[in-house]
């Protein structure tokens, strides 16, 4: 079978099946841009070839285990099932400016082990297929177009460490671009890794256009190593090295989680502002999470607002992220894999 989301192999077996170019057209508009349901889609193709699309293409490979909406804010966390039983995590985030974001996973699990994360002390079950990704998106699409609403940024902040995906990863982004497919404009996209230089400067070279976060976390290098293993193969030193591509875009983010006692102090200030200073890079400072098993605590509003300020005083464009979903398990660093209880929504 063939997959929905492969766009060159579709334009070929619509030709090869005598399906028209328009109805094709309407048909992935329909499915990719305009939220609706499979059955809604399919009726923009010729009636007669309804039956053979059904046969031989190949539309989901998860189904939505659990909703869950948070009582707080606009963050809903679906957990997916997958079709050799695994769950993975996105979240629909309802911004109160009225834009609507989705976090979707690239693993089910991950294997950098970043210890204030829920998602690290999973380790990594697999990589997910580029179909998988996509699924995230088209099922999330359909729920908030009944409220009115459109996917306006997709972001893979989720469960897993993109580039230990990259090619999936790669073949994901491709068809959210694609005109064929979402057609999402680039500004909309954004990867975040732990810092995987060599795959971070191959991503740049091929999506300049993409916006791209570190979750950087510490710029002092006994710190980062203690908190984020991948630290220890990806030092700082070889993260500052390529600074200069990663920011020429200036679509370059930092992603800092503030850990009170850990990387919150007067040292770990001077470090981040002596490592970036000289670049063009948006700094969130992120609040942390707890979750079970969690060794770390969060620092007051009072001391992130410091730390951001300084931060401004230094030069830098600073956001002061609140994380949404916390009462659910979906906010930054929650997302575990929560093992499905009952179905509360279908799509």
């Amino acid at each position: 079978m063939i997959s929905i989301y492969d766009l060159d192999g579709m334009d070929s077996w619509v030709r090869k099946n005598g399906i028209p170019d328009h109805g094709l057209r309407r048909f992935r508009a329909a499915f990719f841009k305009q939220g609706l349901t499979l059955d809604q889609a399919l009726d923009r193709l010729p009636a007669d070839k309804r039956a053979v699309v059904l046969d031989q293409i190949c539309f989901h490979s998860l189904s939505l285990a659990e909703r869950h909406d948070s009582r707080r804010d606009g963050a809903t966390k679906l957990i997916f099932r997958t079709a050799d039983d695994l769950r993975l995590e996105a979240v629909i985030l309802r911004i109160a400016s009225g834009r609507t974001s989705l976090c979707i996973s690239s693993q089910v699990g991950c294997a950098a082990g970043c210890a204030f994360c829920a998602t690290g002390k999973m380790g990594l079950l697999r990589n997910l297929t580029a179909g998988e990704m996509l699924d995230q998106v088209i099922l999330a699409q359909r729920m908030v177009r009944e409220e009115g609403r459109t996917l306006r940024n997709v972001v893979m902040m989720g469960m897993g460490e993109p580039f230990h995906n990259e090619t999936a990863v790669y073949q994901t982004l491709d068809v959210l671009r694609d005109p064929r497919g979402c057609h999402l404009s680039e500004r909309h996209l954004l990867v975040s890794t732990v810092g995987m230089a060599a795959a971070m400067v191959r991503f740049v070279n091929q999506y300049p256009r993409v916006r791209l976060a570190l979750s950087l976390h510490s710029a002092r290098q006994d710190v980062r190593r203690l908190i984020m293993p991948a630290g220890k193969s990806q030092r700082l030193e070889k993260l500052k090295a390529i600074l200069p591509p990663l920011t020429r875009h200036h679509n370059f983010m930092v992603e800092y989680v503030l850990l009170r006692g850990v990387n919150d102090g007067p040292e770990d200030l001077a470090a981040l502002i002596d490592f970036l200073q000289g670049f063009p890079v948006h700094i969130n400072l992120i609040q942390f999470n707890a979750h079970d098993g969690a060794e770390f605590h969060p620092v007051t509003k009072e001391a992130r607002e410091a730390f951001g300020a300084a931060l401004r005083k230094a030069g830098f464009k600073v956001t002061l992220r609140y994380s949404l979903g916390d009462d659910i398990a979906a906010a930054c660093g929650q997302l575990a894999g929560l093992p499905a209880r009952t179905i509360t929504g279908h799509l």
